[in-house]
């Protein structure tokens, strides 16, 4: 069963999607590819929601740098292991595209990497707004290519001191 809940962040309202107690969505206001409000279940709470609103918060103040919440993914193979690539790009770095397709083994699905990283169905805590062009060009991002400028910027900027190694 499905439920939501709406947390603002500086990227806008963004709307948290659960399936009992594991995320399964983070979809930001007006972005591409976004289910229909229906799917999203319920207006509720519960802990994945105050984890992960927790968390964003700490990401959004500095302190945060990976996520450790409990997720699920709900889309095809291809996609599920282009999601989970995501994860292991560095807050602060990016790849491109075809380097993803490498490390997929799949060298010559840059274009299909970038569909199903259009798709991706949690955002920020999935980074898939660290994906960029094979010449470091901004290309397409469900959340608007501004929203996708800030987020880069924003990790690109030093981490606070006062950050402990826990949360790095």
């Amino acid at each position: 069963m499905r439920s939501h809940t709406v947390v603002d962040s500086p990227c806008g309202p963004l709307t948290l999607v659960a399936e009992g107690d594991v995320l399964c969505g983070l979809y930001m206001h007006e972005q591409r590819h976004r289910p229909a409000e229906p799917t999203f279940g319920s207006r509720g709470d519960g802990e994945v929601f105050e984890r992960t609103e927790a968390q964003l918060n700490e990401y959004f103040t500095g302190q945060r740098r990976e996520f450790d919440l409990p997720l699920a993914f709900r889309g095809t193979p291809f996609q599920q292991s282009v999601w989970t690539a995501l994860l292991d790009i560095p807050y602060g770095e990016t790849a491109s595209y075809g380097e993803l397709a490498q490390l997929l083994g799949k060298p010559s699905a840059a274009r299909a990497v970038g569909l199903a990283n259009g798709k991706n169905p949690i955002s920020i805590i999935v980074p898939c707004h660290r994906l960029v062009g094979s010449t470091g060009s901004l290309t397409g991002y469900g959340g608007g290519l501004e929203r996708k400028r800030y987020l880069l910027d924003f990790e690109a900027r030093p981490i606070p001191r006062e950050v402990s190694s826990t949360s790095v």
